[in-house]
């Protein structure tokens, strides 16, 4: 549908009206918009990896590397690896829920990271490594206290991992974005000496990764 403002005599202003408005659909509604998409926040040492552990799960729309947990606003990366802001390198996912639910999300997380480390993960040492789940709202608390609870069962040692009431979400600077597809051979590299991916088979076998 197209629409014409006349400016002056023998003159006018093309106006191009969305085809939702054209065609008279109802736009999406806010409530819509947001129950089409939600949030969770997992901390799993490397956040590069982290991300490279949820991209290909079926559902997940987005990841983001960044800090959270700590109590300084905002803080650079270098503050993080520091010590000196209380946080820890997270990944924040938005994943559509028709699709993948965070009882799947938490199984993926679990399998990737390894749950009896203390203030570490893998290579990478300092509590801005630790590992940690930090819940949005009742259910994911819920979800995640039952899939600990249901781990400490099966395994004989203790989990490290903590759960916590999520407050912020900062994102990391623009290099550490998709560091993993931005430079792939660097990246290797680093997973490779790092021993993660041993570490995880050591642990879970044939679960490792969490996408079987």
């Amino acid at each position: 549908m197209t629409r014409f403002m006349t400016l002056s005599p023998g003159r006018c202003l093309v106006l191009a009206l969305p085809a939702a408005i054209a065609l008279g659909a109802p736009a999406m509604t806010m409530a819509e918009e947001e129950a089409s998409s939600a949030r969770a926040v997992f901390a799993g040492g490397c956040f590069w990896c982290v991300e490279e552990a949820f991209d290909p799960v079926d559902g997940v729309l987005s990841t983001t590397s960044g800090f959270s947990g700590g109590h300084v606003e905002d803080p650079t990366y270098n503050q993080v690896v520091a010590g000196d802001t209380g946080h820890t390198e997270v990944v924040e996912i938005e994943y559509d829920p028709s699709v993948v639910d965070y009882a799947t999300l938490l199984e993926v997380f679990w399998r990737n990271i390894d749950p009896f480390a203390v203030d570490r993960q893998f290579c990478d040492v300092g509590d801005s490594y630790r590992s940690e789940i930090f819940v949005l709202d009742d259910e994911q608390r819920s979800l995640a206290e039952a899939s600990l609870a249901s781990l400490q069962e099966r395994f004989d040692e203790e989990i490290a991992t903590e759960i916590t009431d999520f407050e912020a979400f900062y994102p990391a600077e623009d290099y550490h974005q998709n560091y993993y597809q931005e430079n792939p051979v660097r990246y290797r590299f680093y997973k490779s000496a790092c021993g993660r991916v041993e570490r995880l088979e050591e642990i879970w076998g044939d679960e490792a990764g969490g996408l079987s």
